[in-house]
Parts: structure tokens; C-alpha cells; sequence
């Protein structure tokens, strides 16, 4: 991750290797915050693998931490879906 901006409420990150999958999932999870003025993702070309994602805050909050706690919130969904899926495997195999 890159992060370009002047302004700490202002920033936008790249993000390297990524494309759609998680660039709508975590503009969903940032857009959650309230301090979150706007939330926006693009992808610079269809050959690249790479997201240029914009996130500016109201007040003083710095740009990053909506960005990383939406970054951890989308990681705590991903485990509760995993682990949802594993025990219902589970239970599957032992009714069978």
C-alpha cells in the first residue's frame, strides 16, 4: 500500500495486486464510518492490477484510520463467514 495525499484528511492509497473483490467490499466497510466524508475506488486500467482508493474524512481524523479499521472490519466479517462455512461442513459430514 502507497498512500498519496498533502492533506492527513485527504488520502489516496494504492493498492498493489488487487482489483473489484476488495476494492467495493472495503469502500462498503470505510463507508460505514460517520467521519467518512467520501469513499471512492477506481482502477486505472483493465490490465493493471491496481486500485487507486480515495477516502477523505470530516473534522481532524486522519484519512488512515477509517482505512484501517475498515480494513480490519472486512477481515473480522471474512473470519465469521469462514468459520460459519467450517462448522456447517462439519455438521454436514457428521449427519452423513
Amino acid at each position: 500500500v502507497q498512500a498519496d495525499g498533502t492533506d492527513g484528511n485527504c488520502v489516496t492509497f494504492v493498492l498493489h495486486d488487487e482489483d473489484h473483490t476488495l476494492g467495493n467490499s472495503l469502500r462498503y466497510m470505510v463507508m460505514k464510518n460517520p467521519d467518512v466524508e467520501f469513499c471512492g475506488y477506481c482502477i486505472t486500467h483493465p490490465s493493471e492490477s491496481k486500485i487507486n482508493f480515495r477516502i477523505q474524512t470530516r473534522g481532524a481524523l486522519p484519512a488512515v484510520e477509517p482505512f484501517r479499521k475498515g480494513l480490519n472490519d472486512l477481515m473480522g466479517v471474512c473470519q465469521h463467514v469462514l468459520n460459519t462455512f467450517e462448522r456447517s461442513m462439519k455438521e454436514y459430514r457428521a449427519q452423513r
